[in-house]
């Protein structure tokens, strides 16, 4: 059964460029006869994809690719300009660890408004509150507000929150550069048990050798479109053939 379906998605995103413009650049823009109106950028462009329930899959692909913004619909963080998406079950996304956490709010108020967010009940996420702060390695700062942590601390209590629960599917963003190399093979451990659980995990990772070796089918976005999609081997292959030196020998 699928779990998650993309049929003929596209979506077109504002430039960095429209961005900047604020009521005030606009006016004075206008008054000058300098007005002109920001552009926007296709970021995906008929993308089809179809993810079974309990399969691992790995996005590949070049940065600004569109496999960050890919994963962005999927969780339902962006909506497309056109196409549909379908999601089934509960989801965990961890893409960008951190975003959600109120800043003046203490580490274990976060790590309740943070599970609640994901969907899951105050009352759990009380319950899981120590096993998180733990796994963080946070204990001593619990009743410490989180913009008094460093960045890496907050990636760490991100990655604990999101893989303390046991979602139906699974989204990863580069969540295997959290933190020094301890605490990266503290992170890859946590994860095993949701490759052999049941649980459907999509991932984006330029670790080829992880995705390679973790991934059950491989989907190789280029200039947002779906350049490949089935044997990890082989798509890994492909793309590295297209992004190496000529007589390059991949490590």
């Amino acid at each position: 059964m699928d779990v998650i379906r993309l049929e003929a998605v596209s979506l077109w995103r504002r430039t960095q460029e429209e961005f900047s413009y604020d009521l005030k650049t606009t006016i004075f823009a206008l008054l000058d006869g300098r007005y002109r109106k920001p552009s926007k950028k296709q970021v995906l462009n008929q993308v089809d994809l179809r993810i079974q329930a309990g399969e691992k899959v790995g996005l590949i692909g070049a940065n600004g690719s569109g496999k960050s913004t890919l994963l962005k619909l999927i969780s339902g963080i962006l909506k497309p300009t056109s196409g549909k998406v379908t999601v089934r079950g509960e989801i965990a996304p961890l893409i960008e660890l951190g975003a959600g956490f109120d800043i003046d709010l203490s580490v274990q108020d976060n790590i309740v408004l943070y599970g609640v967010l994901l969907g899951f009940s105050g009352r759990t996420m009380t319950q899981r509150t120590p096993a998180i702060l733990e796994f963080a390695e946070l204990n001593e700062y619990s009743n410490m507000p989180v913009k008094a942590l460093s960045s890496g601390m907050v990636a760490r209590l991100g990655f604990a929150i999101a893989t303390e629960v046991q979602p139906d599917i699974l989204i990863l963003d580069e969540v295997l550069s959290v933190g020094d190399e301890r605490f990266k093979n503290k992170c890859q451990q946590r994860l095993e048990r949701f490759w052999r659980a049941n649980s459907t995990v999509l991932v984006v990772s330029h670790d080829l050798d992880y995705v390679r070796r973790s991934c059950d089918r491989v989907c190789w976005l280029d200039r947002g479109q779906v350049h490949f999609n089935g044997d990890p081997r082989e798509g890994i292959t492909r793309y590295l053939d297209t992004v190496q030196p000529q007589g390059e020998v991949p490590r």
